[in-house]
Formats: structure tokens, C-alpha cells, sequence
């Protein structure tokens, strides 16, 4: 009988363990390293415990990456719907939502990770589990992957070990330096999908307020990027996808002055609340009532005290360029950016191996043969909503098929 090809797969978060489970659907040997004591550790807590899987807008465009054609030619191989019926065959069925964010039916991260350990360990995955790789080297006849007081020798090796978000469940980037060894660049690595600090001080009334807003970053008079999503305000910044998909315009510009616009009106509020205001124009109704037909109650208070307008004030009483005061108030608000929260608030991280390093149709190393790297460890980043997943699936079955293979 033929020798199986040994391949070892160094993190079982989303991109290892869907490597594993395409490599030994393949015939290969596969053995699965992880710092924790349980696979799936970081899958837990994504989609707030509900895990958000992919998305029906995932496009290359979408993605923060050097190479959008790199992400194009990987998902012309493992795409959203190869995902959701890999995914069916191995016990768990998903959903999307009116916006486009796919759930598991059982609305829980738990039976995701349950579905998978059912099916790694059915495949014949070998479990090498609260166990750290300290060493990692090339031989002549594959790799030497240094765990512990023991190592492991094989032909090939997947790296899938994730960046520095969420260090308390195992993600530390301990991998980069060894990666460098080999000859690979590593970009920095900073916080990506992170809550955003700021001075919001004249805001403060506002914290627990919840609403969908257009959210700016800017650089002087450069607007670096732009979103439309919910947001939350907090006590230190704020928090929710509106801010967290520009997060990573932030913290990738230590110590620069940076400024956050946020327009409360967003799509069709705007004009809807326009139109309002002046069929009542010459009504006596308070001003703070005409409001909340768009905005949550907390908000017409704050916003009119902005404007320098008593927040009982009727609209019959203000002039037209009061009105039009309050509705710059809400449709650019500038807060001073202060950076954003670190590491372990952080969904995922920017930096790392440059995608043009690997090759998209294997995620082979151009420089290491037989090496193959997945998910958080190449430089790629997408938004909030299962875009990351999406690409921490994708990554890994091309990883594991091409490693697989005899």
C-alpha cells in the first residue's frame, strides 16, 4: 500500500481545520496543532457567539489586500457556496439574514465548532492539542515542527495559526518570526475590526445608543474611507461595524492625526426627515418630537443642544437657518480620533505574509516549497459580516487540497 503523504497543519481555527478536513478527504496523513484545548477555540466567539459564516456580498473588492486578483482567483475555487455545502456535509445548515449575513440554523458558534470536531475526527485527523510550536525548520524531505519537548517531521506543513487578535484565545503571531526565518516578509501587524477610541465627551449622554450611521476617517481634508453600518457609543469611542471596518485605516497610522465624521441620516433618512420638517414648519411641535421620527430618543436632546437650540424649542419658532443647523448637526458630526482598542478587542489583524507570496490557486509558498499558508496569516482583510470567515475557509481548503494531494 502506498505511503501516505504526512501533511501537519500548525492552528485549528476556521482556516486550519477546513485544511485538515480537505487533506485527509485527499488521502493525506494530517496532524492538527493547536496552543488550545479544544479545536475551535477563536470560532467561538465570532457573530457574538452566533458565527457569522460568510456573506451573499462576498466580491475581491470588498477585501483590504495588495492584489485583488489573488482573492478572485481563490474564491473562483472555493466560493461561497462550495462553502455552505461543505459545511452541509458535515452536519450544519445556515441561513442568511435580510442583509446578507449567513448564520448557522442553530444560531450557535458552539455547534459549528461540535460539527466540526465530529468530522475532523471521522476523517482520522490526528489532535495534538495544548500543545505551542517553538521551532519550526526546512529539511530536505520536508519539515521538523518543533512542539514542546517532541516534534513532528513531514512532507508538508500548513501554517494557519492566525494573527494577534484575541491573544487570550491563542492568537499571539508567535508564527511570524519563524515565517521570517524561512525567508518570508512580514508587514506589521496591527488591530483591524477593533472599536474605536475618541474624544466624545460632548457626546456622552449618548452611551448604549445604538443606530446606523455613515462614518468617516479622515486625514486632514483626505477622506482615507468611508461606511454605512450600525453603531454604538460608548463612554471611550465607539463600537460596531460602521467604525470597525475603518479601523484598520487607524491603527495602521500610529501617532497621525486623524478625524472620524459621522452622519446620523444615512440612505433615506435625510430626505425623509427634510420633507417632514417642512410639512410642520408652521406647526407648534416641538422640534425634539419631529426627530425621533428618525433617530432614537437619547439623540434629538444631544444633537439640539449642538445646535445651541433648547430641546423644547417648537419648529415653529426657529428660523430656516436653525433648521438647517440642526440637520448639519446630524449629518456631520467631527470627533477627534485617539486610536483604537488594542489586540484583545480586536476581530482580526492586519499585516503579515504579503498574498504574493503564495500561490492563489494552492496557497503554496513561493519561496518555501511545501509550505502553505492560511486565513490570518497572509495580509487580508475584509469587513464585518463573514467576509473574514469566508476567507479563512477559502484559504484553508485550497491549502488542504493542494497539500493533499499524493
Amino acid at each position: 500500500m502506498a505511503k501516505k503523504t504526512q501533511v501537519g497543519i500548525i492552528g485549528a481555527g476556521p482556516a486550519g481545520m477546513m485544511a485538515a478536513l480537505q487533506a485527509a478527504w485527499k488521502g493525506a496523513e494530517v496532524t492538527l496543532f493547536d496552543a488550545n484545548a479544544i479545536v475551535g477555540r477563536k470560532l467561538l466567539v465570532t457573530g457574538s457567539g452566533r458565527c457569522n459564516l460568510t456573506n451573499t456580498a462576498i466580491a475581491p473588492e470588498r477585501y483590504v489586500c495588495s492584489n485583488p486578483a489573488f482573492l478572485a482567483a481563490l474564491f473562483n475555487q472555493f466560493d461561497r457556496e462550495a462553502l455552505l455545502k461543505t459545511l452541509e456535509r458535515i452536519g450544519i445548515l445556515a441561513y442568511h439574514t435580510a442583509d446578507g449575513w449567513y448564520y448557522p440554523c442553530s444560531e450557535s458558534a458552539a455547534t459549528v465548532v461540535d460539527a466540526f470536531a465530529a468530522a475532523l475526527a471521522q476523517a482520522g485527523v490526528r489532535l495534538r492539542l495544548n500543545q505551542r510550536v517553538t521551532g519550526l525548520q526546512k529539511t530536505d524531505a520536508g519539515f521538523r515542527v518543533q512542539v514542546g519537548e517532541s516534534e513532528w517531521i513531514g512532507e508538508r506543513l500548513i501554517v494557519a495559526a492566525g494573527g494577534q487578535a484575541y491573544p487570550t484565545l491563542g492568537s499571539r503571531g508567535d508564527l511570524y518570526p519563524l515565517l521570517s526565518r524561512l525567508g518570508h516578509t512580514i508587514t506589521p501587524v496591527y488591530p483591524a475590526l477593533a472599536p474605536v477610541q475618541a474624544d466624545v465627551r460632548m457626546l456622552h449622554k449618548l452611551q448604549g445608543v445604538r443606530l446606523d450611521v455613515t462614518a468617516g476617517v479622515w486625514q486632514g481634508k483626505t477622506l482615507l474611507g468611508t461606511t454605512t453600518g450600525n453603531l454604538i457609543f460608548t463612554q471611550w469611542g465607539f463600537n460596531g461595524p460602521a467604525v470597525m471596518d475603518l479601523s484598520h485605516l487607524i491603527s495602521t497610522r500610529p501617532g497621525t492625526p486623524l478625524h472620524l465624521t459621522l452622519n446620523l441620516l444615512p440612505g433615506e433618512s435625510e430626505p425623509r426627515l427634510r420633507a417632514l420638517l417642512k410639512q410642520k414648519r408652521q406647526e407648534a411641535v416641538p422640534v425634539r418630537v419631529l426627530l425621533g421620527a428618525v433617530l432614537p430618543p437619547k439623540v434629538p436632546p444631544v444633537i439640539l443642544g449642538l445646535a445651541g437650540i433648547n430641546a423644547e424649542v417648537q419648529i415653529n419658532q426657529l428660523t430656516e437657518a436653525a433648521v438647517e443647523n440642526i440637520l448639519k448637526q446630524l449629518t456631520h458630526i467631527l470627533i477627534e480620533i485617539q486610536g483604537v482598542r488594542d489586540f484583545d478587542y480586536a476581530q482580526v489583524s492586519t499585516g503579515g505574509v504579503p498574498v504574493d507570496e503564495v500561490r492563489p490557486a494552492s496557497l503554496e509558498s513561493k519561496l518555501v516549497p511545501g509550505l502553505y499558508l492560511a486565513g490570518e496569516m497572509l495580509d487580508v482583510i475584509g469587513p464585518c459580516g463573514g467576509f473574514n470567515l469566508q476567507f479563512a475557509f477559502s484559504s484553508g481548503a485550497a491549502a488542504g487540497w493542494a497539500a493533499g494531494q499524493g
